[in-house]
């Protein structure tokens, strides 16, 4: 059982401050980053630790299996979360013609995604409609389509890539031309994509030397870019470098030689925007919360005995209400604790 608390500090004459720990995963790959909770999935030789230059290198292959460098998150993420990741990265080579026939662009792929949907056997990055579940970063490099007697350019593209996990056919268009935007090689790219729930917007930003690379839009989670299911939403729980396979596609591929440094996941702690009210002696605390997790409200007048003071509540995945209906008349202190079963 994983346990979180989370203080809402409190009396009964003044106002509250509340504090939780973001979770991060900050990896500088100075030691063996498979000794740090990572694990790679696939081909593992795709993905290779150099402890002299403190980078990850990572071939990109269309033409081998799935093949994931990842870290599972503490507890799934869903479009009513913040969530963000930054890495420097340096391509050394990237094309899309590796395999006779295969001239559309694969994704290089740095993605938040459900473990159990991309390690089922058969999974297909490239099989629309049966990919739910993603959001995250993704280069694709230029190419062409032929459908019938008409070829189609595909330019490159640094793109924000969402999937829901209801309706996977609900997606964010990742070859709109406002994305299209061809990344240089052997220059150290510092990427960053940071989602923000409140207004459901992805924004990415690439700098080398602080200089932008690119001005890209934020995209917004709507009608007009694609996301048309009122019941839209996606939960992930993993965070992968992905290596996708074409085998059995007509055109997608990739093949890519690259490293990866300074790689910093962030994901909101378990409870948030905590806010309390006291009335008529019941202090009650709400907060935003997560199916998975079971929260109790606690309080002191010390700070060394902590006192249960609602049942154990299990998530509801929007707001929830915890009520101390004995709250004292001098001063008191309150903690939501989080714990996963």
């Amino acid at each position: 059982m994983s346990k979180i608390r989370l203080l809402a500090l409190a009396s009964v004459f003044a106002s509250f401050v509340v504090s939780a720990q973001t979770f991060t995963i900050a990896e500088n790959f100075t030691s063996d980053p498979l000794t740090n909770g990572w694990q790679s999935f696939g081909n593992t030789n795709l993905f290779q630790w150099v402890a002299t230059n403190q980078d990850l290198a990572v071939t990109w292959d269309s033409t081998q299996t799935n093949s994931y460098f990842y870290h599972p998150l503490n507890y799934a993420v869903t479009a009513n979360d913040d969530f963000s990741v930054a890495f420097d990265l340096k391509l050394a080579d990237i094309a899309s013609d590796t395999e006779a026939g295969k001239t559309g662009p694969m994704p290089i792929g740095f993605e938040f995604v459900s473990l159990a949907v991309v390690t089922n056997t058969g999974y297909s990055r490239t099989s629309y409609g049966n990919t739910p579940n993603i959001a995250g970063w993704d280069y694709y490099t230029d190419g062409y389509f032929v459908y019938g007697d008409v070829t189609y350019p595909s330019p490159a593209a640094t793109v924000p890539s969402f999937v829901s996990g209801t309706d996977s056919f609900d997606y964010a268009p990742q070859t709109i031309a406002v994305y299209n935007n061809e990344l240089p090689t052997n220059q150290t790219i510092h990427v960053s994509f940071a989602y923000t729930a409140s207004n459901q917007t992805a924004v990415i930003t690439m700098t080398t030397n602080g200089v932008p690379v690119a001005t890209l839009p934020g995209l917004t989670l709507n009608s007009p870019n694609g996301f048309t299911d009122t019941d839209y939403n996606f939960s992930v729980d993993t965070f992968l470098i992905g290596s996708f396979s074409s085998y059995g596609d007509d055109y997608d591929s990739v093949l890519a030689h690259g490293t990866v440094a300074n790689l910093v996941v962030s994901i909101p702690p378990p409870a948030q925007n905590l806010s309390c009210l006291f009335t008529n002696g019941t202090c009650a605390v709400q907060f935003n919360n997560h199916l998975d997790w079971v929260y109790t409200l606690q309080r002191t007048a010390d700070f060394v005995s902590w006192q249960n003071v609602s049942d154990a509540t299990a998530g509801n995945g929007t707001n929830l209400v915890l009520t101390d209906s004995s709250a004292p008349t001098a001063a008191a202190y309150y903690r939501v604790s989080a714990s996963r079963p």
